[in-house]
């Protein structure tokens, strides 16, 4: 009962566009960045190496290397901040979660492709 109760509140927050992405996939993160009065959109380029949660809890993790280091971000996926989520590429990936990228540098990070569309239904 009461999960129908949290379901039925959380409905009108949930984002009705949100592309279908993977774990694996290099995804440009939009964010709406406040300023002081201004608001600017920053971009967060990474590969996605988690989800978790699901409804408006959902979470996706975002991996990228700058300048040698290793950085990573977690986004809520319902998050007004979030403003658009843009798929780059798609990574032929086994795991659900790709914690094993931490350790690897170089070339050694990269993921095959995948190549064609996915499955029609996704």
């Amino acid at each position: 009962m009461s999960q129908q109760i949290i379901a039925l509140v959380e409905q009108p927050q949930l984002k009705a566009e949100i592309p279908n992405f993977e774990i694996g996939d290099t995804v440009d993160v939009h964010t709406r960045i406040l300023e002081g009065e201004k608001e600017r959109i920053q971009i967060f380029n990474g590969v996605v190496i988690a989800r978790a949660g699901s409804g408006l809890r959902e979470t996706f993790t975002v991996r990228r290397i700058v300048q040698g280091e290793g950085v990573e971000r977690k986004f809520p996926l319902h998050s007004p901040r979030v403003a658009k989520i843009e798929v780059k590429r798609s990574g032929v990936v086994r795991r659900a979660k790709l914690y094993y990228l931490r350790e690897r540098v170089g070339k050694a990070v990269r993921l095959r492709e995948r190549r064609g569309d996915r499955k029609k239904g996704e």
